[in-house]
């Protein structure tokens, strides 16, 4: 494929959305892409594999052509980057064509462009990120965890539910939350460990006030977590290297003090866990639009899989203009498309402005304001989420069997949130109708979208017996 060809498939795959002309869904390029290698009649397999804890593996079969072109290193190499955050690993199997496996393990090296992602990777599974380049029929067989957790309701328990810009807790007795709250605060900007830990001991002494006694903690947090511990989280950022294992530790310190069953996972996990428990429904991919995007995915079986699921790194926009994230440097990505971030990246097409002095929470407040009021510019702010949001499920839907897609977070709130259901429901029907038939977007009430969280993290302990 020449760069000609290329450029022609970025041109097809440009699709309108109000503010934001130049968006080019990553589901239509890479469609556009494997269609072409196919009619080519040239196309080879490959095969990408991604190893974990435990030797858990991933397998993710394509076609690609033969020769590393620019079409084909931009699809592998965006289809490494999707995966690499959705389902994990430190350990990469390049499956294909020599050159394409050795462009990708420059890319992906502690001096190439995606060094970031290695860096995390490594911190991940305490292991140091690797490539390794072979043929297809050489990458290892799929091996899945699967695991079922939560909806442990009876007894008397709380959830938190930790975000970058507040957290959520509450207080639930046999399934029913009796009292909730939240509170704001700047985890990413403190270096003090005991800033996180008080704020959350204070949450739960407060919850544990409406509470006869307390039987189980459970957590939901920004980042990835293993075994009770944050290995990696925006919301520790500031924290030095040297004080990181005693920040990482604050549950197991909590469940020591406490004396009561613990179980924290990532904020995602709990959003699939949040739907399956409200709608009675298995095969959920939970998505939730905060301060970032974070994601989880309970299978048709009910189980999860151990997969990152950290959409708010996968790229999802592939204009060459596109907006950066500034922690990971990379552009296109999740999270500047469904969190307050993409609300702030929009502003000045809607031609609203606001002081520079208002933080993102702040910034999205005045929008919500805006919308309440029925002002036509916020308005094209949710529909360009929705445009956004309607072509990322159907990316995501080629990656993951679900037949919910649970919506929520505070950039739902509201009646923006409607709007962002309702293009993303017509976005679906008109151009991706074969995903619009097997999946079904839901939104909680507007209370569980706040706090149903917490709620459901307070689920995830099993009591002693």
């Amino acid at each position: 494929m020449k760069e000609f060809d290329a450029m022609n498939l970025a041109a097809n795959a440009i699709f309108p959305a109000p503010l934001d002309p130049q968006f080019q869904p990553a589901v239509l390029f890479n469609r556009h892409y494997v269609a072409a290698a196919k009619k080519s009649g040239s196309a080879v397999p490959l095969v990408l594999g991604l190893e974990r804890e435990n030797k858990l593996v991933s397998r993710y079969e394509t076609v690609v052509l033969p020769e590393a072109d620019a079409g084909t290193l931009l699809y592998v190499e965006r289809l490494v980057k999707f995966l690499l955050w959705a389902r994990g690993g430190w350990k990469l199997y390049v499956g294909g064509p020599k050159k394409i496996g050795d462009a990708i393990r420059k890319q992906y090296s502690p001096r190439g462009v995606r060094k970031f992602d290695c860096d995390m990777m490594t911190a991940a599974y305490g292991k140091k990120f690797q490539v390794v380049t072979t043929t297809a029929d050489k990458v290892p067989a799929a091996k899945e965890m699967q695991m079922a957790a939560g909806g442990h309701l009876k007894g008397c328990r709380i959830g938190f539910d930790l975000g970058a810009s507040d957290y959520k807790f509450s207080a639930v007795i046999d399934g029913e939350a009796v009292f909730t709250d939240e509170v704001p605060w700047d985890p990413k900007s403190q270096a003090d460990p005991n800033y996180h830990y008080h704020h959350i001991v204070s949450a739960l002494h407060r919850a544990a006030a409406y509470l006869p006694r307390v039987d189980a903690i459970g957590g939901s947090s920004a980042g990835v977590i293993v075994d009770n511990e944050i290995r990696v989280a925006s919301l520790l950022r500031a924290i030095p290297k040297k004080n990181f294992p005693k920040a990482a530790g604050i549950f197991k310190r909590i469940q020591k003090e406490w004396n009561v069953p613990v179980v924290v996972m990532n904020d995602g996990d709990v959003t699939a866990l949040a739907g399956a428990l409200s709608l009675g429904s298995r095969g959920m991919l939970g998505i939730a639009m905060g301060s970032s995007q974070a994601a989880g995915f309970m299978d048709p079986q009910g189980r999860i899989l151990g997969w990152l699921n950290e959409l708010a790194f996968v790229p999802v926009d592939y204009q060459t203009n596109a907006a950066v994230d500034e922690w990971s440097g990379d552009k296109g990505t999740g999270v500047m498309y469904f969190s307050q971030q993409a609300v702030n990246k929009l502003l000045p097409a809607a031609k609203i402005a606001l002081p520079e002095k208002l933080g993102l929470p702040e910034r999205l407040k005045e929008v919500q304001a805006l919308m309440a009021k029925g002002d036509a510019r916020a308005a094209k702010i949710y529909e360009t989420i929705g445009v956004y949001l309607g072509c990322a499920l159907a990316q995501y839907a080629e990656f993951y069997q679900f037949r919910q897609a649970l919506i929520l977070g505070r950039v739902t709130t509201g009646k923006g949130g409607d709007i962002v259901i309702a293009k993303a429901q017509e976005v679906l029907q008109r151009h991706f109708p074969e995903v619009a038939g097997k999946i079904e977007l839901r939104v909680p009430d507007e209370k569980s979208r706040r706090v149903g969280q917490a709620v459901a993290a307070a689920s995830l302990p099993a009591l002693k017996k």
